[in-house]
C-alpha cells in the first residue's frame, strides 16, 4: 500500500477542498492532487403512477441545462447521506417520501476525487413545496421509465448518476433498460 509522506491543503471551498499529497510507493515518490468532497445523495423519486420526477437544471460547469434525478452534496451538519437525500428531495422536487431505500453507492471519479454518491429510491411521495437555493435554476419533469430509458439512448439524459439510478430502479417496477 502506498504511504502518504505529506499532505498540503491548497484550497478550501464551500463544496470541496483540494490538497496535494506526497506519496511513496516502494522506491517511487510522486505527488497527487486530491479533491476532498463530503459525499452526496441522489434520489430516484417514483410516484404511484410509476413516473419518475427529474429536474432540468442549469449546470454551470457543463454550460447547459441537464435532465437529472435530484441530487445534492452533504451539508456540513448532516450526519448521513439519507438525511441529505430527504432534504434534497423536498428542496428540489417539493415532495417527501414515506419510504427511502439505498440501492447503490459508488465513487464518482476515484482517480482524484473522494466523493462517494449514495443512490436512493424514494416511494410513497407526498407533495409539499420546493425550497430552491439561489443558484438552483431548475424545472421538475415527470417521465415514465420507458421514456427515461429512451432519453438515455437518444442522448437526452447524459448525466451518469441519473443513468445509473434509473437503470437500477426500473426493474423494481417491471422496466429494464
Amino acid at each position: 500500500m502506498p504511504e502518504i509522506l505529506a499532505s498540503t491543503p491548497i484550497y478550501q471551498g464551500r463544496i470541496f477542498d483540494v490538497r496535494v499529497d506526497d506519496v511513496r510507493n516502494g522506491e517511487d515518490e510522486y505527488k497527487r492532487e486530491v479533491v476532498i468532497h463530503r459525499g452526496s445523495a441522489v434520489i430516484v423519486p417514483v410516484f404511484e403512477d410509476k413516473t419518475v420526477a427529474m429536474v432540468r437544471q442549469y449546470r454551470h460547469a457543463a454550460g447547459e441545462y441537464l435532465l437529472e434525478i435530484p441530487a445534492g452534496s452533504l451539508d456540513k451538519g448532516e450526519t448521513s447521506p439519507e438525511e441529505c437525500a430527504k432534504r434534497e428531495l423536498e428542496e428540489e422536487v417539493g415532495v417527501v417520501a414515506d419510504h427511502i431505500e439505498e440501492i447503490a453507492s459508488f465513487y464518482v471519479s476515484p482517480g482524484f476525487l473522494t466523493e462517494k454518491m449514495f443512490v436512493y429510491l424514494a416511494t410513497g411521495l407526498t407533495e409539499t413545496s420546493q425550497d430552491l437555493e439561489i443558484d438552483e435554476i431548475l424545472e421538475v419533469e415527470r417521465h415514465s421509465f420507458p421514456e427515461a430509458f429512451e432519453l438515455i439512448r437518444s442522448g437526452g439524459i447524459r448525466d451518469a448518476k441519473t443513468m445509473l439510478g434509473l437503470i437500477l430502479s426500473g426493474p423494481r417496477f417491471g422496466y429494464t433498460f
